[in-house]
């Protein structure tokens, strides 16, 4: 089971990245996807929640109206579009897959595979 994060990287505030999320090893239509950030001495937090569809999401309201997530089950790849990002979206993002077919998951712990995360820097 794996799941690649990559995308990240050196921004300038209200700069755009696209993160994807590559996933093998399981079946990827059967999963939720989750995306988490965590930045230098703060804990974890969830970002973006896509169902295994993709037909549902759901956003923390720091992002929400400038973070979408989307996903391409031929692909076995979820993304994540950053725009407008602020100095506090710094961070290691990790997606996540959560084995559930009927909406997004939010809960951390329902989470059973994570990927290696990848860095995002704004700056200011």
């Amino acid at each position: 089971v794996q799941l690649q994060a990559s995308g990240g990287g050196l921004v300038q505030a209200g700069g755009s990245l696209r993160l994807s999320c590559a996933a093998s090893g399981f079946n990827f239509d059967d999963y939720a996807i989750g995306w988490f950030r965590q930045a230098s001495g703060k804990e974890r937090e969830g970002v973006s929640f896509i169902s295994s569809s993709g037909d549902s999401t759901f956003y923390a309201d720091s992002v929400k109206g400038r973070f979408t997530a989307s996903r391409d089950n031929a692909k076995n790849t979820v993304y994540l579009q950053m725009n407008s990002l602020k100095p506090e979206d710094t961070a290691v993002y990790y997606c996540a897959a959560a084995p559930f077919r009927f909406g997004v998951v939010i809960a951390t712990d329902e989470y059973d595979y994570w990927g290696q995360g990848t860095q995002v820097t704004v700056s200011s």
